[in-house]
C-alpha cells in the first residue's frame, strides 16, 4: 500500500459542484444556476481583453498596480491596501492559508459559502459551523463560537445561497467583540448589488481585524475571467502578498477588470435591472404560493414545502430547459436558489413553477 497520504484535513472535503450548465438532449437551454450576470460583461472590458491579444506571450504585471488604481479610484480606496486574486475564492484561500492551521478554528455560518469550510480544512485547521436565525447570519451564535482557537470568522454578506444580509451595526458589534487574535473577514461577492453598502470598507480603514473580499464575477459579468481583490490592514495585505503566486492574474483577465470597474454607467444599468428583476420575480413566485426570503444579491431562495415537492420542481424545470440550483448541500433541501436572468428568463421560469404548482409534472 502506497504510504503517500495528503494532510490531514483534505478527504474530509467534499469535492465543490458548480452550478449545472447543461441538460441532456436540450440545446434552447436557460441557465439560472450560477448566479451570473445575464447581460454579460461591459463592451469595454471586452474590447479591452481584445488588444491583449497581440502580448500573449508577455507575462502579466505581478502588483497588479493599474487594477489595484481602478478599483481605489472608484471606491475612494488605499491601492496598498488592496490585493487581488483569481476570484475572491483565492484571496479567501489565502487568509485560510496564512492564518489558519493545525490546532486552530475557523468560524462560518449554517449556510454560508461552501468554500469556508473547504479553506479551513485544506489549511488544517478545524471549521466551526454555527446556527442562523431564520437563514440570516446571528451575531451571538457567532460570539458564543469563539476560543483561544479561533483565527478567521467569514460571513457572506449578502448571503450565497440565502441572499439575506445583516446591518453594519451588527457587522461592527461582531468585529467589536472578537477574540483578540482573530480576524472577520467579510465575503462581498454581492455588495455591488446593494445601494449605499460598500462591503464594510469603512469598516475596514477604521480596524486592524476586519477584512472584505469582492469580486468581478457577479455584477461585472467576468466570471470565466477569474478576478478578485481583498481590502484590508496594511499588515494582512502585506502577509498575503507573501503567499501569493507572482503571476496569478492573467493579462487578459488584468485589462478585463480594470475596464469593466471603470464603465460605470454599465455597472449601474446592470445593478437597475437586477433590482426590477429580482422584485418582480419574488413578487410572482409568492403568488405562486412559493416564497423567498427578502434578496439583497442576484438570485432568490425559492422556498418549498418540503425536499420531496423542491426536488420535483427542478426536474420539471429541467423538462422545460430551465436550469436552477439544488441547494441541499447548503443545508437547504426544500429550496431552490434561481439567479436573476434577463426578463425573458425572469417570465419563463416563473410561468414554468407556476405550471408546476398548479400540478404539471
Amino acid at each position: 500500500m502506497s504510504r503517500i497520504e495528503p494532510q490531514p484535513g483534505i478527504m474530509q472535503i467534499a469535492l465543490y459542484e458548480g452550478g449545472k450548465s447543461r441538460i441532456e438532449g436540450m440545446s434552447n437551454v436557460v441557465k439560472l444556476s450560477s448566479n451570473e450576470n445575464p447581460f454579460g460583461p461591459s463592451p469595454a472590458a471586452q474590447e479591452a481583453v481584445k488588444r491583449t491579444l497581440h502580448e500573449m506571450h508577455r507575462y502579466p504585471s505581478t502588483d497588479h498596480a493599474e487594477l489595484r488604481a481602478a478599483i481605489a479610484d472608484v471606491h475612494g480606496l488605499d491601492a496598498d491596501r488592496i490585493i487581488c486574486g483569481v476570484g475572491s475564492d483565492e484571496v479567501l484561500a489565502m487568509l485560510c492559508h496564512a492564518y489558519a492551521g493545525p490546532g486552530t478554528e475557523v468560524i462560518h455560518t449554517e449556510h454560508g459559502f461552501a468554500l469556508y469550510r473547504i479553506g479551513a480544512l485544506a489549511a488544517g485547521a478545524k471549521p466551526i459551523e454555527v446556527p442562523e436565525r431564520e437563514r440570516v447570519t446571528d451575531v451571538d451564535s457567532i460570539l458564543a463560537a469563539c476560543t483561544d482557537a479561533t483565527r478567521l470568522v467569514f460571513i457572506a454578506n449578502p448571503n450565497n445561497p440565502t441572499g439575506t444580509m445583516i446591518g453594519m451595526a451588527e457587522i461592527e458589534r461582531l468585529a467589536e467583540n472578537l477574540p483578540e487574535q482573530a480576524l472577520l473577514v467579510l465575503d462581498g461577492a454581492y455588495a455591488e448589488y446593494v445601494d449605499g453598502y460598500d462591503g464594510g470598507a469603512r469598516l475596514v480603514e477604521a480596524r486592524e481585524n476586519v477584512v472584505m473580499t469582492r469580486t468581478f464575477s457577479k455584477l461585472y459579468g467576468l466570471g470565466g475571467m477569474r478576478v478578485g481583490w481583498g481590502y484590508g490592514p496594511k499588515a494582512v495585505i502585506d502577509v498575503l502578498n507573501r503567499v501569493r503566486g507572482p503571476f496569478n492574474l492573467s493579462l487578459a483577465a488584468l485589462a478585463a477588470a480594470e475596464a469593466a470597474i471603470r464603465d460605470t454607467a454599465y455597472v449601474e444599468k446592470s445593478r437597475g435591472e437586477n433590482a426590477r428583476l429580482r422584485t418582480w420575480l419574488s413578487g410572482a413566485l409568492a403568488e405562486h404560493g412559493v416564497p423567498c426570503d427578502t434578496s439583497m444579491a442576484n438570485f432568490v431562495l425559492a422556498r418549498f414545502a418540503d425536499a420531496d415537492e423542491a426536488g420535483a420542481c427542478d426536474a420539471y424545470l429541467q423538462t422545460q430547459g430551465l436550469i436552477v440550483r439544488r441547494v441541499t448541500g447548503y443545508k437547504l433541501p426544500n429550496a431552490l436558489r434561481i439567479t436573476v436572468g434577463d426578463e425573458p428568463s425572469c417570465r419563463r421560469v416563473a410561468h414554468c413553477i407556476g405550471q408546476f404548482k398548479a400540478g404539471a409534472r
